[in-house]
């Protein structure tokens, strides 16, 4: 495991929703991130779907884990995300990666999918900005 992997394991590991929830980060390199989620019955809402909250937080997360690979420490400055179609199977794998990036901000895409045994369905993108955080 690389030495940025297991920083980036580290923080999502300090982060208590992130926690709670489930989340694993599966990729984290520069410009890139992958989080996945394995559904659980509390992540649905009442038609079986999982609950746009929680695709909206992985889409969040994801995108600002890709815009901290190279803007060091940061917080989500805005975030729209459409869902293209309910999320439904075993697990759910957000993809973000940066569009473009500055001396203290960037902008970053995610794709969140829904993924079952022989299927992965696209069911939200999401862009966001992300600014490095200060204290």
């Amino acid at each position: 495991m690389s030495d940025m992997m297991a920083f980036g394991r580290k923080i999502l590991s300090e982060q208590p929703f992130s926690v709670a929830l489930g989340a694993e980060l599966t990729v984290f390199e520069e410009s890139k991130a992958e989080l996945t989620l394995a559904l659980r019955e509390d992540h649905l809402q009442q038609n079986g779907f999982a609950h746009g909250g929680v695709v909206s937080y992985l889409a969040d997360n994801a995108l600002t884990f890709a815009g901290g690979s190279v803007l060091g420490p940061v917080l989500t400055l805005e975030m729209k995300i459409n869902y293209v179609r309910p999320a439904t199977g075993d697990r759910l794998v957000a993809r973000a990666e940066v569009l473009s990036a500055g001396r203290t901000q960037a902008v970053c895409q995610c794709k969140v999918f829904a993924v079952s045994k022989d299927s992965e369905k696209l069911c939200a993108v999401a862009q966001g900005t992300v600014m490095i955080a200060s204290r």
